[in-house]
């Protein structure tokens, strides 16, 4: 889980989130998936995922590319789905660097 990096992009009526995940490659390559996550009042989380891996040669156009497909999956909300860019967590930082 620590690789995941998480960035809301819809609130469903029931609780439940719409969320991206980007990552980078070390060929240089970008992807990015969507989840639909259910947050439990322990803080708990269960992530399904909702698209395969979107690619791209630049994060901002996995991003684009997800953000799209977002829409496509769910088109009542496209109004209030959050657009790109989204957050990269680069991991825990090595010591001293």
């Amino acid at each position: 889980m620590r690789r995941l990096n998480l960035e809301p992009l819809l609130t469903f009526p029931d609780g439940s989130h719409l969320v991206v995940s980007t990552h980078c490659a070390k060929d240089g390559m970008f992807s990015c998936a969507l989840y639909n996550a259910v947050v439990a009042e322990d803080d708990g989380a269960v992530f399904r995922m909702v698209s395969n891996l979107l690619g791209a040669m630049t994060c901002l156009a996995a991003q684009e590319t997800a953000y799209h497909y977002a829409i496509q999956l769910f088109p009542r909300g496209a109004d209030s789905i959050k657009k790109p860019p989204y957050l990269i967590w680069h991991g825990p930082q090595a010591a001293g660097g």
